[in-house]
């Protein structure tokens, strides 16, 4: 049976997930990691698009993605298939790496957008690995939230504005964009996004 095609045009908006197969580890240390962030920053300059959120959890990964073009799954073959090269070369395996395609969900951009990012960068405490996103060194909370400088690939700024409601990017002072995400994100500790895709490992 076909596979139906993704919702793809300029501008969109999508919540991408990733899992091992078979549930398995797509990371074994945080050289794997690094790499990932790597490849998908190196992606995403190619396929000219941006982040707004990012997670790395034990064997999948969450990244909320905005395409300037209809592109998204030239961008994702691009990570995902050398990401997959790559490990296999590191830790002298074979096979596959990802259980089948990645999933996307199209995300409203104006209802959901800050939901989502939120739950992405919720994942680690709702999967009691830590106690606070700010602990988990692998997910945009903390470049979200001001503690660290935010890599050019990730739109940070956008967020700030998006809390703010204001229309452009520059206009949210990082420090006072970074305490407004982080109160953001507490609040919904408890909640769970609507239609997210979640994993515990």
């Amino acid at each position: 049976m076909p596979r139906p095609p993704r919702l793809e045009y300029p501008g969109a908006l999508y919540h991408v997930t990733g899992r091992g197969t078979r549930q398995g580890a797509i990371f074994l240390d945080n050289q794997d990691r690094a790499l990932l962030l790597s490849i998908l920053s190196q992606a995403l300059r190619t396929c000219d698009a941006r982040a707004f959120a990012y997670c790395l959890m034990g064997n999948h990964y969450h990244f909320v993605l905005q395409t300037r073009q209809a592109n998204l799954s030239e961008l994702m073959r691009r990570v995902n298939s050398v990401y997959s090269l790559t490990f296999n070369q590191r830790h002298g395996r074979s096979g596959h790496v990802f259980e089948g395609r990645y999933k996307a969900l199209h995300v409203d951009r104006d209802a959901y957008l800050l939901e989502v990012c939120r739950y992405v960068d919720l994942n680690p405490v709702r999967a009691g690995l830590v106690e606070s996103p700010v602990r988990w060194a692998w997910s945009s909370y903390r470049a979200n939230c001001g503690a660290v400088p935010s890599p050019w690939w990730l739109a940070t700024r956008d967020v700030y504005a998006f809390l703010q409601q204001r229309p452009s990017a520059e206009s949210t002072p990082a420090a006072e964009g970074g305490r407004r995400y982080a109160a953001w994100v507490a609040a919904g500790r408890i909640a769970k996004t609507p239609g997210a895709l979640y994993w515990k490992r």
